[in-house]
């Protein structure tokens, strides 16, 4: 679905992104995974066509991303880390509003009911828990029916129960077919969500593969936690005592 050959940026002198290759498969996760500073929004940004590249290749779904970035944009979703939304429309406008700039009729309620938010219909913007923004964003994404949609680390801020409601989410879509990249900081939502990650670090992919695999290579060097690792963390506990039910403001 998404064929990356050594892609490069660099800004002057700076190398953001220096000769990465990778390809992700049709329906599957894939997770873009490192520091800050390490190149992985940089290279969302130059797939899903918002950043010129200084080189190499990236072919998206059979479209070249040099000769057909207008093909591109038509089967694609994006989530940014921050939406820039009006705060004074309802959800319901918002999305007649995408709509129209896709030229695509969209039942709204339908759209809203995929993230569980139909009964915010008619509620502004700005009046939605962050929880609900991340949904509404990712609602948006799902407007022109894309091949592939890119979600940018969509779960920073949000407390446990809208986490995993929106782990939930991401295996639903993919579940219809659709193909999911996504970057996060949170070791243990690319270990639940993704198929396969790339490790980036100054710029390079360092490592990719399962994260199972990954972690079993690093078992098998030698390595032992410092504290017994037990079958649950704090977050179970968190979830388990206050139930899974996704709270809303």
């Amino acid at each position: 679905m998404i064929k990356v050959s050594q892609l490069k940026k660099s800004y002057g002198s700076f190398e953001a992104v220096k000769g990465i290759s990778f390809d992700v498969q049709e329906g599957e996760i894939f997770g873009l995974l490192g520091p800050n500073g390490a190149g992985k929004s940089t290279t969302l940004e130059i797939m899903e066509t918002l950043r010129l590249k200084s080189s190499g290749e990236v072919n998206i779904a059979g479209f070249d991303l040099d000769k057909q970035p207008d093909e591109i944009k038509k089967i694609i979703g994006v989530q940014l880390q921050t939406s820039g939304f009006y705060p004074g429309l309802k959800l319901l406008e918002l999305i007649d509003l995408f709509g129209g700039l896709y030229n695509r009729k969209v039942d709204p309620m339908e759209l809203l009911s995929k993230v569980n938010l139909e009964e915010k219909a008619k509620s502004l913007y700005k009046s939605l828990s962050g929880g609900q923004k991340q949904r509404f964003s990712i609602a948006t994404t799902l407007i022109n029916d894309p091949k592939i949609i890119f979600l940018d680390e969509p779960t920073t801020g949000l407390d446990p129960q809208a986490r995993r409601n929106l782990w939930d989410l991401i295996k639903n879509i993919r579940a219809l077919g659709t193909t999911v990249i996504i970057t996060t900081h949170y070791m243990d939502e690319a270990e639940y969500l993704c198929d396969r990650v790339a490790i980036m670090d100054a710029g390079r992919i360092i490592s990719l593969d399962h994260p199972d695999r990954l972690i079993d290579q690093l078992i098998a060097s030698g390595f032992e936690k410092k504290k017994e690792s037990k079958g649950a963390n704090l977050e179970d506990v968190f979830i388990q005592m206050t139930g899974r039910v996704l709270r809303e403001d």
